[in-house]
């Protein structure tokens, strides 16, 4: 088998046995070392590490303030945890179409679904590559709405040379499959100086020092440990991110002129870090896109469809009046269409052979 994803945290056993010996593994240095490392990469002051992604965005909602009815513009072509996030800090989700080109929102659809109860737009970075900050800045800007950037894919990417996580409140998932793992966690990034503290307070059950409390607030701390895991990771992300890029030049190069099957593109002024590759099975295809992933997996090759459904059509969401849907004909033929593909650092020439040799036989090309 080919997998989808591979986890490999081995230069990291130093750092935990440092952790280990030292009796401190809950948050404590190894949190601030990573925090530091990580901030130079989104190119920021602060990082404030949490507990996951999911708390990332949940918290930085939170220190908004924002006030029932307050509304959180947002893709529906996403994983469950930007829109939990939302409902979770008590915000109203609406949602605006995507480009499917680069799956990310369309800011011409952003523009049409500000209400006057708009207080924050969430663009997702999906699968890696950023949404188009050069038109969402200016439109959240002209709506005085703050941006909070879902960037849990995409650690390392860049518009226009200007890192993920740096054009508002950045949040990053470092769950076991993404590019940059802890095991579990995740970081906020910001330049606002009174953000950083508030979030850093909040995290620690609204503590500044031992019983001081300033507010009402949460254990969303990250470990030592954890930390331990990440911090090699962050060291040689530049490598991590020129062999995924390697690997996605040769899948494209490998699937170019395919009829009916469309490989993602790269835009420019963006740097893409390929958490997921992911193709489009069109209609005129010899196969849907659900008979190709089930003919790859006989065949060995892992493949993972992100994501089946747009993120609210599903029963628990259906009645919420916190989730305002919407017509979305992109992001629909999207969720039908998409299949990614294995591109992680690991994989070696003859595997990518084999995985475009394997897509090109199912479509008989």
């Amino acid at each position: 088998m080919i997998p989808i994803t591979v986890v490999d945290v081995q230069d990291a056993e130093p750092l935990v046995l440092e952790v280990l010996r030292s009796g401190v593994i809950a948050q404590g240095p190894m949190v601030k070392r990573f925090e530091d490392a990580f901030a130079s990469v989104a190119g920021v002051p602060h990082a404030v590490a949490v507990n996951n992604g999911t708390t990332a965005l949940v918290a930085s909602i939170q220190a908004l303030d924002l006030q029932p009815g307050d509304e959180v513009i947002t893709t529906p072509f996403t994983f469950v945890a930007t829109l939990n996030a939302i409902l979770e800090a008590g915000a109203t989700a609406r949602f605006a179409d995507i480009s499917a080109v680069d799956f990310n929102l369309d800011p011409e659809k952003v523009s049409g679904a500000v209400t006057d109860r708009t207080k924050v737009l969430m663009p997702v970075h999906l699968y890696g590559q950023m949404a188009d900050m050069g038109r969402l800045v200016p439109l959240a800007q002209q709506h005085g709405l703050t941006i909070v950037e879902d960037s849990a894919q995409a650690v390392g990417a860049t518009f226009e040379g200007k890192p993920a996580g740096s054009f508002g409140i950045g949040c990053f998932s470092l769950y076991a499959t993404k590019n940059i793992t802890t095991a579990e966690g995740g970081v906020i990034t910001t330049s606002d100086d009174a953000l950083a503290d508030k979030l850093r307070v909040m995290r620690n059950q609204g503590m500044r020092a031992r019983y001081q409390y300033e507010m009402a607030g949460h254990n969303y701390r990250l470990t030592d440990l954890h930390a331990a895991l990440g911090i090699p990771q962050l060291e040689k992300l530049q490598q991590l991110t020129d062999a995924r890029r390697h690997n996605a030049e040769a899948l494209s190069k490998g699937l170019d002129g395919v009829t009916g099957l469309t490989v993602p593109a790269v835009l420019p002024g963006r740097e893409h870090v390929w958490h997921q590759y992911t193709i489009l099975v069109g209609d005129d295809a010899p196969v849907t896109r659900d008979e190709l992933a089930a003919k790859l997996t006989e065949k060995g090759i892992g493949n993972g469809i992100y994501y089946p459904k747009l993120v609210f059509d599903y029963d628990c969401y259906r009645d919420n009046p916190q989730v305002i849907a919407s017509d979305v004909p992109v992001a629909q033929k999207v969720a039908e269409q998409a299949l990614s593909l294995p591109v992680h650092p690991k994989l070696t020439d003859a595997e990518l052979e084999t995985i475009v040799s394997s897509v090109r036989e199912v479509f008989g090309a």
